[in-house]
């Protein structure tokens, strides 16, 4: 036949063993749906992507930097692409939109298309939507708000959908405000979670009772309620059924002709899987949660395998299993009739086992903690300057600090759990962000000072100079120190970002002593000059080295102080200036010391609050407050726990050497060096009835060879009975008692770690005469281990991991050339001490304060001609109204469309405060000064549908033991498109789009 024949042959033989080959392929039936009668078991592909952890948001979406981990969330997205056009059958669901988006960007015409029918059709579903999967601890609910909007609307704007399903399967414990604010409100009809204490996890699944409806606001209560279901162990698969390549988990081996055939096998593991499931779950509907990190980068060995099972099991009929989403889930449980165990309150704070309580990450990273919330409150801030301005999509705007801040959301971001190549990553867009929106801030008020329009910022010139001081906190600003010996003005700009008027003392360094302060009338303002000390010179000159890469010009010696009168949503100009005549303008400070030795007790403040400090002891042994006829004893210490290994003793770290007194007219400070590594001023204002606490923690010695976490121990005489009240994410407060949970009977193993809870906003105490209340600049744990003392944890040092994953010790050090430390953080708190029943109103008002403080931006002019030449006050609302001071706006914002995104939000809970925990109203056409509005829409919370729409489509559940309908709960009423008022009731935030048809209105400043 010769070599060509012989070829063809062989040829013919390859082809036919081919086509026999193709002739046994199998077609695995993957149609199935729910079947009455049986156990359903819907199984839910899925993949939890981290936007940054052990590798950063980029490296993880790239794939790069595998030597710390193999993940690739291109990989995941390109893979589940291939994976459902296979068949038509197969689903997925995605959450974070911050891959989402990057993925989005980088595809074809044809692959988004092919990706729209996947959600048309129902193949991908996303759930939870936002760009993260934020945390439930550490986030202020206006942040976890603005990052799920951020995923919300961009839903909406590609796909036109809007998510129905909560899926927060990661975060380390799970709060109310989750339930009701980012559950109910945004329109959800389901909430799905992993982390649960273990305590809590054994009693439930005895008493089938994972599933729940989950009441978290008292104020809103089943309103506000939300289906929410606890897995029953973690929110990976079952033991076994774990398809990611190389995993350990037996295949399906379908082949009779080859070895290890075990459909059998598999059939009744799953079946077994399924029934032990069912037995701890009410209805026959269970879900599996078919994946886990970062799975399904090549998802086709996940995929394979659920054909077989779901072919195999369905042909044994034992149990149904079927393709699901947790919206299937949820229509299920929902078709079933049955009612459900109430939950109220949270879940915190979690532990996975015994003495294993996630409770010391409320505390970790301080200074990324602080960052965050200090660019929350700027973003605030900016976003309001830029719709005044008018919004340029071409020039700087507040996008990258939106995108910056909701990343830094994520459950291993503000957290502290990432490592510390990710937490520099956070911080470095976080400040990419912030550069992009100053430049946003300072054009707007240039805009607006250059104004001849009392209605905003219409043809204003924005070539004025503005500038920012970021690094305040350590004394750095560039912009204030300037010599002013030589006839030049210093003239600041403060904006406040609040809807009520505002008075507060502000401070800035300044250069020259002799200086004069006036408002924008020409009339002298009141000023004191205050002495900078070495703790913050030497916080000073390290730090603005690491940010400037070169030594600082030598520090200012004094601090600035006057009191600042500023117009709800505006601005007010102050100048500064050398005083004609040596002696004249600012009050100088007088400076006393006492030293330990003396056996004296030294009384400070000179408003309605008086500290009396022991000279001996070297800390405050008495608080008075002749206003409101409170007097209490109160002693402030540091202490510090070992790290693991370590012991719960915490010897208090007494005081050093001397006291120092700073007093005059505004402020009166007590300086205390604690000990080498910690100093601490208590401040006293003015015509403010509460006490600042600002501290200085760091670096946290190690030589000893142990971790240390820092904490500060704030005693009164209060009998508060193991009784003590912490916020839900700035918002709710929420009751809690020590060694005691609502849900269970507690078994304690840990007095410290297991009562210690998030704080966001603040504390209190309470007995029957006084409440005592502490509030704080950043999110930390805190708790009341003693009745009577309030304990916050400042700062962490450890030189142990904690075998969770992130193979490294939080053991945060600075170098600065080659001068390497250990993280200092600077910061404050506040307390205050009420009648019982009247601390609300400080909590709630002075708490926005903190979140959104004066803004303020410098420049320089020559002569005095400032005020005559610009406007120097303003006021976005009319200037006889101001919001009721139990409302807040969280936010304005100019949306690309021109239209503005506005929410209102009621500050207190139904019952909190005597006054104002009441029905409240807020007039839009004040609100909108010089704005003539055209359509006001009512939206979800996250602004991706009408409110109106999400409430005929809201689900309402049957609570077990409640019969007939639910009590009614107050709610503010429709807006009259005539009258534009909006009603809030208590702990309501309201969202609307608003439409103007002014058309200057929409006019863009660009830069």
């Amino acid at each position: 036949m010769g070599i060509a024949g012989s070829g063809w042959l062989l040829g013919m033989v390859l082809l036919l063993g081919i086509l026999c080959a193709e002739s046994k392929y199998m077609v695995y039936n993957t149609s199935a749906g729910i079947v009455a009668g049986k156990i359903n078991v819907h199984l839910v592909p899925h993949t939890h992507d981290d936007v940054g952890w052990l590798k950063t948001v980029d490296q993880y979406y790239v794939g790069s930097n595998n030597s710390i981990q193999g993940a690739c969330v291109q990989n995941v997205l390109d893979s589940m692409v291939t994976a459902l056009l296979a068949d038509k059958n197969r689903k997925f669901i995605y959450v974070e939109q911050a891959f989402f988006q990057r993925w989005w960007r980088d595809q074809s015409e044809q692959i988004q298309s092919i990706v729209k029918e996947f959600v048309r059709s129902g193949q991908l579903e996303f759930i939870n939507g936002g760009m993260c999967m934020h945390d439930e601890a550490s986030p202020h609910y206006i942040d976890m708000i603005d990052q799920t909007t951020l995923g919300h609307r961009f839903i909406k704007e590609e796909f036109g959908i809007t998510p129905r399903i909560g899926w927060q399967i990661d975060p380390f414990g799970h709060s109310a405000v989750q339930a009701y604010l980012l559950g109910a409100e945004v329109g959800f009809d389901s909430f799905f979670f992993g982390r649960i204490d273990y305590q809590d996890r054994t009693k439930r699944k005895n008493e089938k009772s994972l599933e729940v409806i989950w009441q978290g606001s008292k104020s809103l209560g089943s309103s506000a309620q939300i289906f929410a279901g606890a897995f029953p162990e973690n929110y990976e698969p079952p033991s076994g059924f774990y398809f990611e390549v190389n995993a350990d988990s037996p295949i399906v081996q379908d082949n009779i002709e080859l070895f290890d055939y075990n459909v059998h096998e598999r059939v009744n593991d799953f079946v077994a899987a399924a029934i032990s499931q069912a037995n701890i779950t009410r209805t026959n509907h269970i879900m599996w949660t078919m994946g886990t990190d970062f799975r399904y980068q090549y998802a086709l060995t996940w995929y394979r395998n659920l054909d077989k099972l779901i072919h195999y099991v369905n042909k044994d009929g034992r149990v149904n299993a079927l393709y699901s989403t947790p919206s299937i889930y949820t229509d299920a449980k929902y078709a079933a009739s049955k009612s459900w165990p109430l939950k109220t309150e949270d879940y915190f704070p979690y532990a996975d086992r015994i003495n294993a309580y996630w409770t010391g990450y409320f505390s970790s990273r301080p200074a990324l903690k602080r960052y965050v919330r200090s660019m929350s409150g700027y973003y605030l801030a900016a976003r309001q300057l830029e719709f005044f301005k008018g919004r340029s999509d071409s020039g700087p705007n507040t996008d990258s600090l939106a995108d910056a801040l909701a990343i830094a959301q994520h459950h291993d971001a503000v957290t502290g759990t990432e490592k510390q190549h990710v937490a520099n990553d956070y911080a470095k867009r976080l400040s990419i962000g912030y550069s992009e929106a100053e430049k946003v801030v300072a054009s707007s008020l240039a805009c607006l000072v250059n104004s001849k329009s009392s209605n905003g910022c219409e043809n204003g010139d924005t070539t004025t100079n503005f500038q920012q001081c970021p690094l305040l906190n350590i004394t750095y600003c560039p912009a204030s120190e300037v010599d002013l010996s030589h006839g030049k003005n210093l003239v600041v700009v403060v904006y406040n970002s609040l809807g009520w008027k505002r008075e507060d003392v502000i401070r800035f360094p300044v250069v020259n002593e002799d200086v004069v302060v006036h408002d924008s009338e020409g009339k002298e303002v009141e000023s004191q000059i205050v002495p900078t000390v070495d703790a913050y010179i030497d916080l000073r000159d390290y730090y603005v080295r690491a940010y400037l890469g070169s030594k600082p010009n030598d520090a200012p010696k004094y601090w600035l102080a006057f009191t600042v009168s500023v117009p709800p949503l505006g601005f007010s100009t102050y100048t500064i200036s050398t005083s004609k005549r040596t002696g004249t303008g600012s009050t100088k400070s007088s400076i006393s010391k006492y030293w330990s030795s003396e056996n004296s007790a030294i009384e400070v403040g000179q408003g309605n609050i008086k500290l009396t400090i022991s000279a001996t002891q070297g800390n405050i042994i008495n608080y008075v407050n002749s206003g409101k006829l409170i007097e209490e004893s109160v002693e402030q210490s540091f202490s510090y726990y070992t790290g693991f290994n370590g012991s719960n003793d915490k010897p208090p770290l007494i005081p050093q050497g001397s006291v120092t007194v700073i007093q005059g007219p505004l402020i009166t400070e007590v300086h205390q060096q604690i000990n080498p590594w910690i100093f601490q001023t208590t401040r006293l204002y003015k015509e403010k009835e509460h006490v600042e606490v600002e501290f200085i923690v760091g670096p946290v010695p190690i030589d000893d060879g142990l971790g240390k976490e820092v904490a500060t121990q704030i005693t009164t005489s209060l009998k508060s009975d193991k009784t003590f009240y912490t916020d839900s994410n700035g918002r709710d407060f929420i009751k809690r008692i020590r060694d005691f949970r609502t849900d269970w009977d507690l078994e304690v193993n840990q007095p410290i770690a297991g009562n210690y809870y998030p704080i966001n906003l603040g504390i209190y105490i309470q007995d029957s005469e006084k409440e005592f209340s502490v509030l704080v600049d950043r999110s930390l744990g805190g708790s009341s281990i003693v009745d009577g003392q309030v304990e916050l944890m400042l700062h962490r040092r450890l030189l142990l991991d904690d075998s969770r994953g992130v193979d490294e010790a939080l053991n945060e050090t600075d170098c600065v050339l080659k001068d390497c430390r250990g993280l200092t953080i600077q910061g404050k708190y506040y307390y205050r001490i009420d009648p019982l029943g009247e601390g609300a109103k400080w909590r709630r008002s002075f708490g926005q304060e903190i979140y959104s403080p004066l803004l303020l931006a410098f420049t320089e002019e020559d002569g005095d001609n400032w005020m005559s030449s610009h406007t120097s006050t303003f006021s976005g609302i009319a200037s006889s109204y101001s919001l009721p001071d139990s409302v807040a706006v969280i936010t304005l914002q100019e949306l690309v469309d021109g239209k503005a995104l506005l929410r209102l939000a009621h500050l207190y809970e139904i019952g909190e405060d005597s006054v104002r925990s009441v029905m409240t109203k807020v007039e839009l056409k004040k609100l909108f000064l010089g704005k003539k509005i055209a359509k006001v829409t009512e939206m979800s919370l996250s602004a991706n549908q009408g409110r109106a729409e999400m409430e005929k489509k809201r689900l309402v559940w049957e609570v077990e033991g409640h019969s007939g309908e639910n009590p009614k709960v107050a709610r503010g009423g429709p807006v009259d498109p005539k009258k534009l008022v909006v009603e809030l009731a208590p702990m309501e935030i309201r969202t609307f789009v608003i439409d103007f048809n002014h058309p200057s209105y929409r006019r863009r400043f660009d830069s």
